[in-house]
């Protein structure tokens, strides 16, 4: 199955690309990033365009972390709990 393709104007460029992710859910991902790219910018108007997208890059790269260990502990407590029904099934 071939990948649909997009070309979208995102924060005053434009950006070509393929994925297998729903219209909805790439349009929700552009939305997410220029909203938090204008309260970024509003904080540190003086800052150029690059610096402000470096920003938004290591904000939403901590969050995917900080996400992804709270996932991960979810998953090791969820396998404890697992574990503890099935010993008392015993």
């Amino acid at each position: 199955m071939k990948m649909p393709g997009y070309t979208l104007n995102i924060l005053g460029l434009e950006v070509s690309f393929k994925t297998d992710a729903p219209p909805e859910r790439v349009n929700k991902a552009k939305a997410l990033l220029e909203d938090r790219f204008r309260v970024l910018e509003e904080r540190g108007r003086k800052l150029s365009k690059e610096k402000l997208l470096i920003y938004l890059s290591l904000s939403l790269a901590d969050e995917y972390l900080v996400l992804k260990d709270k996932q991960e502990q979810m998953e090791i407590q969820l396998a404890k709990l697992l574990d503890r029904l099935d010993n008392e099934e015993i």
